[in-house]
């Protein structure tokens, strides 16, 4: 490899003069409010939650402003969920180029989602603890939505009109057929928990570790084939905005999507929060720690208040009959599209990180160093990219797609079923 003709692809340092006068030309519509609420009861501790209304894609700059709010739920211990609360928005925002505008950044977040759920999980591992959590990531930037999951945890959609759509993809080993073939062709175990006699009860989990999820954070214990890749999907919400529901299982185990929207429709974010953790407990009890954010996106100039609840009569109904309308209320999500209410920007699920670096030129400093797409740190341009096989020819071109340091790149190997990961703690 010619040092001499090699480049820095990384966007030219601007002057922060420049970076707000470009989002103010850029512009051209005032930003919807963004009106938040959150609810919650314990009973194991392990859920956490993330609201960061005032986050900017430019520090210093207002007109790049844009609102972050996450539920993590976490298991065998509350580490895994407190580390990634605290860690993953700052290894998403590492990952995305500075001195790029807004349409820019927003192309880009889907990437930087994938390289900081991944960077999170690394990290979190080397401290040698078995907690893990789920995850589910929510990004709103204007009219803009972008959510990125792993685990049970799901966020909906809430439009006018009533139309409820699914904005997350749960990655549990009993519901989710493609993760079980994932799982057991990178080297798991497929099961449900046996007991005195041979007989098998409960969910189908991945052994060994006996976990649920196909995805998660952390989980050393379990094997990364259980991995943190999470499905992300970005959509454009209408003129008339919308409402968002994030929440942990404690709430999707109890109440349908649709019953969940429709019981607190007309409300404020913060009552509709508390609202639905009520719906919640009314159904099945606390039986699970159960937290709920609710997040109202409305443009200033097109406000129209949701639709009020329905008749008591007829939440009843939906409420013994919810669970049975949840798989035809996932399928209209694919037809949001065609009827014009959310535009779909992007979605992608597959658990294979290859597929969800961009096959771009990575950073060439003009060193010689090359930049981790996982981690962001310069390594030098002997290493391999992410489409490089472990051999390869003397004319072949390890450099060419993302990079990836050692770590990452035995990361991906792991993950992937193609050598034993050995996780090393770190005292």
């Amino acid at each position: 490899m010619n040092n001499s003709r090699v480049y820095d692809m990384r966007p030219p340092q601007l002057p922060l003069a420049t970076l707000i006068g470009r989002e103010l030309r850029n512009e051209k519509i005032e930003k919807p409010l963004v009106r938040h609420g959150h609810a919650g009861l314990a009973k194991k501790g392990e859920d956490y939650f993330l609201i960061k209304p005032d986050c900017e894609r430019t520090p210093g700059n207002s007109a790049s402003s844009f609102s972050v709010f996450a539920i993590f739920d976490g298991h065998n211990g509350v580490s895994a969920a407190i580390f990634t609360k605290e860690n993953l928005l700052n290894h998403v925002m590492s990952a995305i180029p500075q001195g790029i505008d807004r349409e820019e950044w927003l192309h880009a977040l889907p990437r930087a989602l994938v390289a900081g759920f991944v960077k999170t999980d690394i990290d979190f591992q080397r401290r040698g603890e078995t907690s893990g959590t789920t995850v589910t990531f929510v990004v709103v930037d204007g009219l803009t939505v972008t959510v990125a999951s792993v685990g049970d945890s799901r966020c909906i959609l809430d439009t006018q009109g009533g139309v409820v759509s699914l904005l997350t993809v749960d990655h549990r080993l009993e519901e989710n057929a493609e993760e079980r073939e994932r799982v057991t062709a990178s080297g798991g175990e497929v099961g449900r928990l046996n007991v005195c006699g041979g007989t098998e009860v409960g969910p189908l989990r991945c052994w060994p570790g006996g976990l649920c999820l196909s995805r998660s954070i952390g989980d050393m214990d379990v094997g990364e084939f259980i991995v943190p890749i999470p499905h992300v999907k970005q959509v454009k919400l209408p003129t008339t905005g919308g409402r968002l529901i994030i929440a942990s299982d404690g709430i999707w185990d109890a109440l349908s999507s649709e019953v969940a929207a429709q019981s607190c429709r007309g409300l404020p974010a913060e009552l509709a929060a508390k609202l639905v953790v009520k719906e919640a407990l009314r159904s099945r009890g606390l039986k699970d720690d159960t937290t709920c954010v609710v997040v109202d996106v409305i443009p200033p100039d097109h406000f129209v208040a949701p639709p009020s609840p329905k008749k008591k009569q007829n939440m009843l109904t939906s409420l013994i009959f919810g669970k049975k309308n949840q798989n035809s209320m996932n399928k209209l999500t694919n037809k949001l599209s065609s009827v014009g209410v959310v535009e779909e920007l992007f979605e992608e699920g597959s658990a294979m990180l290859a597929e969800r670096l961009a096959p771009d030129v990575p950073f060439k400093p003009a060193s010689g160093l090359m930049r981790c797409a996982v981690c962001q740190v310069d390594q030098p341009s002997e290493g391999l990219s992410v489409n490089a096989g472990l051999f390869f020819s003397p004319t072949s071109k390890p450099w060419e797609g993302p990079f990836l340091c050692a770590d990452c790149r035995i990361k991906k190997d792991a993950m992937e079923g193609k050598r034993p990961s050995r996780p090393k703690a770190t005292a």
